[in-house]
């Protein structure tokens, strides 16, 4: 395990070395991936204050994973959107992360309007949209997606988010979400917004009917787009939640002890590149959470105030954790929390 350590700090972890980490003694890799993050990162664990705000559960597109669309069958105005945004204002949050389904009238327009209105009266960071909205509103607007980046920055989209991502391997994506976008698309689209200024996120849905070759895969290609562009913030782990979607006949999702080994791997393959990986713990609650925080992952994300995708699929663990019981679940294992921005600046 020392040279894996060795090879990770220098960048050299291959698709060999991966798939054999992935059979080997989980123990041993997890404290290679802690010792990674000390070194990388510290003892810092970092989170920010945020509120999520699902415009719509409308969407055209139907992915087998899914369990949010036409839960109720809504779509938020302006008036709304920002009466979220205010209330978030004044619980102190600094990031407002705005997404939701996908219908045909949502072109450009409609985004740029919604964002210009939340920045006009709110000074928040922004972090909203997917490769796969910026797709959809540049046809609907018969214009490049390169030229809707453009425009949605303008209009004030500080950071995008790298959701629809979900394994970015074809064969798996023809049959959980054969109807977004390709992995050469959402790989052109997330290039274009970190080269026209857009900073993202990168992601990864694991646990439908991917194997372990394809989740390793898909972390080398968000490897590769980061050696090209810097533009990753962070790497997201998001567990497949199984309740009231169709995957979910297919697959209950997978093991706690697969969800720590899909972190302390994701530390190892990215080594400096993505320092940053971080754990979502409306998904695999705050204790497994904080056991993945010593298996690599260093970031606890946002404390959210909703999450109805996630409520939707069968996430018990509630959907808002207050600054403080943050503060405390960091504590309790002996991290240091630290409060950040969008990009990791400290608050």
């Amino acid at each position: 395990m020392d040279d894996i350590y060795k090879r990770s700090m220098t960048g050299e972890i291959t698709k060999e070395d991966a798939l054999n980490l992935v059979n080997s003694n989980p123990f041993q890799m997890f404290d290679v991936a802690d010792k990674l993050r000390k070194e990388i990162v510290g003892d810092d664990v970092t989170f920010v204050v945020n509120r999520n705000i699902d415009i719509t559960d409308r969407c055209m597109i139907n992915c087998t994973f899914c369990s949010f669309r036409n839960n109720i069958g809504y779509e938020m105005t302006i008036d709304e959107i920002l009466d979220s945004v205010k209330e978030a204002k004044d619980f102190g949050a600094m990031e407002i992360c705005l997404f939701g389904g996908i219908m045909p009238h949502m072109d450009l327009d409609y985004y740029c309007d919604i964002i210009s209105a939340i920045k006009t009266n709110y000074d928040i960071e922004l972090h909203a949209l997917s490769p796969v909205e910026v797709f959809h509103a540049a046809k609907a607007s018969e214009i490049t997606t390169k030229e809707a980046l453009k425009s949605l920055k303008k209009a004030g989209l500080d950071t995008m988010t790298g959701a629809s991502a979900e394994i970015l391997v074809d064969s798996v994506r023809a049959k959980i979400c054969p109807e977004k976008v390709s992995t050469s698309e959402w790989v052109k689209i997330i290039t274009e917004a970190h080269n026209v200024g857009i900073p993202t996120t990168s992601t990864i849905m694991y646990g439908t009917v991917e194997t372990w070759e394809d989740r390793i895969d898909h972390m080398l290609i968000l490897r590769d787009i980061q050696r090209e562009t810097k533009g990753f913030t962070e790497f997201v782990p998001m567990t497949f939640l199984n309740l009231n979607n169709k995957a979910g006949s297919e697959s209950s999702g997978v093991s706690g002890m697969e969800d720590l080994k899909l972190h302390a791997l994701a530390r190892i393959i990215f080594g400096r590149d993505i320092p940053n990986i971080q754990v979502s713990w409306i998904k695999i609650g705050t204790r497994m959470a904080q056991v993945a925080l010593c298996c690599g992952a260093n970031d606890m994300g946002g404390t959210m105030m909703e999450d109805k995708i996630s409520i939707a699929a069968g996430a018990s663990h509630g959907e808002h954790l207050p600054r403080q019981q943050m503060i405390n679940t960091i504590k309790s294992i002996g991290r240091i929390p630290a409060e950040r921005t969008t990009c990791y600046e400290r608050v």
